[in-house]
């Protein structure tokens, strides 16, 4: 997949596989003893990394056939667009390659037609590798197990502005770190500058309602639970900010984009971003660039949101043993800390962001960024309910938007959207 916190934020298109070609349900349909003999032939498939990358998956494929003179490595890189609907494809003809590069909501049809391999089996003993949040994030609820090795991180820090901090009494040192703090300094924001601007340019998403404390959904997977007290809470916040101007005024329609631009223009005071957004602001904004701040997402939970990546083993393979180790080798500490110094990604390994590399400043702006987000993933979990889909999205946007323009309750619209949600939860299977 491209890798970018947009792209890694975005969710694929939701997958529903045709089970009664793949498969029974519940998990894994092949063997799960992965301790024999390390050899055979493995297809592995990435996700749009060939043009930017292959020098180092060649090398990486070359090290492991060394390491196991009995294997043999096929690559195969299928382009972003329409992969879900390629994997789908595979999966109901049997032809799905061995270890397959899969996003948390790519995995779960997939494991509930019994086509990803069961990891907390087949390689249990792998598991303190990686950081917990990482390492549950390819679990699906309602079945026991964990479905993918997780691969790359990736996370965003919020970016402020302290001088319109400053011009509204705020202290431009201590940006607000909870929703509470932010709602306050918010309304302050709105009332001095007499709601010219706003301190945030995005309506509230599954995320921010994660982040919040709402449950999000029950354990068993079968429905929807934002519409607790914490989400209505939560709502509620955001159309008193609404109705103070504090949400900018483009937030029902915006895009990455378009909050990108309000921020740069210095309408909105808050925006998530990454390095490439700081060069963005140096060039194109340098009253803004001298003023910028860089701090964590705003949490209730004290865990940020983290977007992963993760390495799949497909439950059918006729080589167990060299499946698990090649997906394990793709992702152990070694090869993810490697892969990161070329991109600007988060190794999901525990004890990686420790590295000197996410540690210590050099002046530059990316590295700035990179300590920051390096800092903030060590216990990130990923917020995104696996089974959440574009469509579920879609619906929980627009059920916001009509609660943030009085035409219904809060409790009303995260009511509808949460029955709108789990009628397309039913539909997936």
């Amino acid at each position: 997949m491209p890798i970018s916190r947009r792209a890694l934020a975005a969710a694929v298109t939701a997958l529903v596989l045709p089970l009664s070609a793949c498969g029974s349900g519940g998990g894994g349909g092949g063997s799960t003893d992965a301790s024999g003999k390390v050899e055979g032939d493995i297809t592995f498939q990435t996700w749009n990394l060939r043009a930017n990358f292959r020098d180092y998956f060649d090398g990486l494929i070359g090290d492991f056939e060394k390491k196991y003179p009995g294997t043999h490595v096929k690559w195969v890189d299928q382009p972003a667009e329409g992969y879900a609907d390629k994997i789908s494809a595979d999966a109901a003809g049997g032809t799905l390659p061995d270890v397959v590069n899969v996003s948390p909501d790519l995995v779960a049809p997939l494991a509930k037609a019994g086509l990803a391999m069961d990891l907390d089996k087949a390689a249990g003993k792998y598991k303190g590798e990686y950081l917990p949040g990482a390492w549950a994030s390819h679990q699906v609820p309602g079945m026991s197990g964990t479905y993918a090795f997780p691969w790359y991180l990736n996370t965003g820090p919020m970016f402020y502005n302290k001088a319109l901090f400053k011009k509204a009494g705020l202290d431009p040192e201590q940006p607000p770190k909870t929703y509470d703090q932010l709602f306050t300094d918010a309304m302050r924001m709105a009332r001095t500058s007499g709601g010219k601007v706003a301190t945030l340019a995005n309506i509230p998403t599954i995320e921010d309602f994660g982040r919040y404390g709402a449950s999000l959904m029950d354990k068993d997977g079968t429905g929807f639970t934002f519409n607790d007290a914490k989400g209505v809470e939560l709502l509620t916040k955001y159309k008193e900010l609404y109705d103070a101007k504090g949400l900018d005024a483009q937030a029902l329609n915006a895009t990455p984009e378009s909050a990108g631009k309000e921020f740069l223009t210095q309408a909105v005071a808050m925006n998530p971003g990454s390095a490439l957004d700081l060069d963005n602001f140096k060039k194109q904004a340098p009253s803004l660039y001298k003023n910028i701040g860089i701090t964590d997402q705003i949490t209730n939970t004290g865990h940020v949101n983290m977007y992963v990546m993760g390495v799949m083993v497909n439950s059918r393979t006729k080589h167990t043993p060299a499946a698990v180790a090649f997906a394990h080798y793709v992702t152990d500490a070694e090869h993810q800390m490697s892969f990161a110094k070329k991109v600007a990604i988060f190794p999901s390994t525990a004890g990686s962001l420790d590295d000197p590399y996410f540690t210590e400043e050099d002046g530059t702006d990316e590295t700035r960024v990179r300590i920051a987000a390096a800092k903030s993933l060590k216990n990130a979990v990923n917020y995104t309910p696996v089974l959440f889909s574009d469509q579920m999205k879609t619906a929980l946007r627009n059920e916001v938007g009509k609660a943030l323009q009085g035409k219904q309750s809060p409790k009303a619209a995260l009511d509808n959207a949460v029955t709108a949600c789990d009628r397309l939860l039913k539909q997936q299977g």
